[in-house]
Protein backbone atom coordinates (compact mmCIF):
# COMPACT_ATOMS: atom_id res chain seq x y z
CA UNK A 1 0.00 0.00 0.00
CA UNK A 2 0.73 3.32 -0.60
CA UNK A 3 0.00 6.93 0.99
CA UNK A 4 -1.66 9.24 -0.63
CA UNK A 5 -1.72 12.73 1.30
CA UNK A 6 -4.29 15.20 1.81
CA UNK A 7 -4.41 19.09 0.48
CA UNK A 8 -1.31 19.80 2.67
CA UNK A 9 0.94 17.71 0.93
CA UNK A 10 3.45 15.52 2.68
CA UNK A 11 3.48 17.87 5.55
CA UNK A 12 -0.11 16.86 6.60
CA UNK A 13 -1.52 13.48 7.43
CA UNK A 14 -2.29 10.77 5.21
CA UNK A 15 -5.43 11.10 3.07
CA UNK A 16 -5.72 7.78 1.53
CA UNK A 17 -4.02 4.69 0.99
CA UNK A 18 -4.36 2.69 -2.18
CA UNK A 19 -2.95 -0.67 -3.20
CA UNK A 20 0.10 -0.69 -5.73
CA UNK A 21 1.81 -3.32 -7.41
CA UNK A 22 5.26 -4.01 -6.15
CA UNK A 23 6.74 -0.42 -5.70
CA UNK A 24 4.35 0.85 -8.00
CA UNK A 25 3.50 4.88 -8.40
CA UNK A 26 0.26 3.66 -9.52
CA UNK A 27 -2.30 2.59 -7.58
CA UNK A 28 -4.71 0.11 -9.21
CA UNK A 29 -7.29 2.32 -9.13
CA UNK A 30 -5.21 4.51 -11.98
CA UNK A 31 -4.50 7.54 -9.14
CA UNK A 32 -0.84 8.16 -9.83
CA UNK A 33 0.97 8.57 -6.08
CA UNK A 34 4.11 10.80 -4.62
CA UNK A 35 7.19 8.22 -5.06
CA UNK A 36 7.87 9.59 -1.84
CA UNK A 37 4.64 8.37 -0.06
CA UNK A 38 5.31 6.27 2.65
CA UNK A 39 4.72 2.26 2.20
CA UNK A 40 2.82 -0.77 4.55
CA UNK A 41 1.96 -3.77 3.78
CA UNK A 42 -1.54 -4.77 2.55
CA UNK A 43 -2.06 -6.61 5.78
CA UNK A 44 -2.51 -2.87 7.11
CA UNK A 45 -5.63 -2.67 5.13
CA UNK A 46 -8.09 -3.66 8.24
CA UNK A 47 -6.39 -0.77 10.60
CA UNK A 48 -7.59 1.97 9.27
CA UNK A 49 -10.41 0.80 6.90
CA UNK A 50 -12.40 4.73 6.78
CA UNK A 51 -8.71 5.87 4.83
CA UNK A 52 -8.43 2.84 2.32
CA UNK A 53 -9.32 3.73 -0.92
CA UNK A 54 -12.57 1.55 -2.15
CA UNK A 55 -11.42 0.99 -5.64
CA UNK A 56 -7.94 -0.29 -5.07
CA UNK A 57 -9.88 -2.74 -2.24
CA UNK A 58 -12.04 -3.98 -4.64
CA UNK A 59 -9.78 -4.66 -7.63
CA UNK A 60 -7.32 -5.84 -4.87
CA UNK A 61 -9.88 -8.76 -3.72
CA UNK A 62 -10.82 -9.23 -7.44
CA UNK A 63 -7.27 -10.28 -8.07
CA UNK A 64 -6.23 -12.06 -5.00
CA UNK A 65 -5.99 -15.69 -5.05
CA UNK A 66 -8.81 -17.55 -2.62
CA UNK A 67 -6.61 -19.02 0.03
CA UNK A 68 -8.20 -21.72 2.11
CA UNK A 69 -8.52 -21.80 5.47
CA UNK A 70 -5.35 -23.59 7.15
CA UNK A 71 -7.88 -25.46 9.35
CA UNK A 72 -9.89 -26.81 7.18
Amino acid sequence: MRAEYGPAGSSGPVANWHIVRNDDLVAMCGRELDAAAPLQDAAHWTADPDRNCHTCGALYLRESPYLPDEHG
